[in-house]
Formats: C-alpha cells, structure tokens, sequence
C-alpha cells in the first residue's frame, strides 16, 4: 500500500490537502508543489494541467488564485490584437497555472503559521481559506457558451455577406 505521507512530513501533507480540499486530487498537487520548492526557494516550473489548458482563467478562479487570474485576464484581452497571441498564452497558463495555484497557497500558508499556533487550527483555516469556487465552474461554461454560440452566428454573417457580395457582383455582370 502506497504510504500518501511517505514523499513530505504528515503536517505538510495535511496542510495541502486542507488547501486543496479535494483528497482526489491532493497527490497531485503535493506532487507539484514539491517541484516548485528547491531547498526552501520558490522556482516557476511548467506543470501541465489540461483543467488549467481548457479552464484558463477559470481554472485560476475555480482555485481561488484571484490575483494570477485577474492577470491572466488582462494580458488574454491583449494578447486577443496579436496574431496567434491568444492561443500562445492559453497554452501558457496549462502550464503555469498550477504555479500560481501554489504561490497563493504559500501566501495563505504563511499568513496562517504567522497568526495560529494550533495545528488543528491552522489546517482548519487553511480548509476554509483554500478549497474551490464552484461558481467558477458554471461562470466558465456559461462564457464558453456564449463565445462559442458567438462565433457560430459570426460565422453565418460572414457567409451572409460573402453570398449576397456573390450575388450582387453576379447580377451586375
């Protein structure tokens, strides 16, 4: 039987699985948080996540990562005026994401040591501060819905106008 402390001390595995508040998920994310931190330093590494590909912005969301989210964000509607931008960036945050997941969590953590002494306390808080928004998840299909449903009636515009420009180049020959 695999032993799910055997990687990191019993408090930090707590303690991230508190954060993560999804025990399906939490190897994963211990997996990664441990290849972010080399000897006590922080280092931005890819780890690819497809729920961070496909959610992007909402992925950052769904995780509570606000700030990384609302930057993404930012530089999503500049990246939209560079050709290919877009696609670049999106590909960008399947990798990163998870980083940015990490850093709030060290953010959160820290904060937490700095205020609680009690263990109990302090993954409890740590429960309550991490977790999930699950609006984020109905927040991002309902966007991806109307982006979609968007392009399909651009789409029929465009092949609108090229017939009627047909028809009219047409009947003027």
């Amino acid at each position: 039987m695999h032993n799910k402390y055997e990687a990191i001390g019993d408090y930090e595995y707590k303690i991230i699985e508190a954060y993560i508040n999804k025990p399906e998920v939490t190897q994963w994310y211990v997996e990664a948080f441990k290849s972010f931190n080399v000897n006590g330093v922080d280092i931005g590494k890819w780890r690819w996540s497809w729920w961070a590909f496909f959610g992007s912005i909402f992925f950052l969301l769904y995780r509570k990562a606000y700030m990384p989210a609302g930057v993404l964000a930012l530089m999503l509607i500049i990246a939209w005026f560079i050709p290919f931008g877009w696609l670049i960036l999106w590909i960008l945050s399947g990798g990163y994401s998870t980083y940015f997941v990490y850093k709030s969590y060290k953010e959160k953590r820290l904060e937490v040591e700095a205020e609680i002494e009690d263990e109990d306390k302090r993954i409890e808080t740590m429960r309550i501060l991490g977790g999930t928004n699950e609006w984020a998840i109905i927040l991002g299909v309902l966007v991806q819905f109307f982006f979609w449903i968007g392009g399909v009636l651009m789409f029929g515009a465009i092949l609108t106008f090229l017939s009627m420009l047909g028809l009219a180049i047409g009947s003027a020959n």
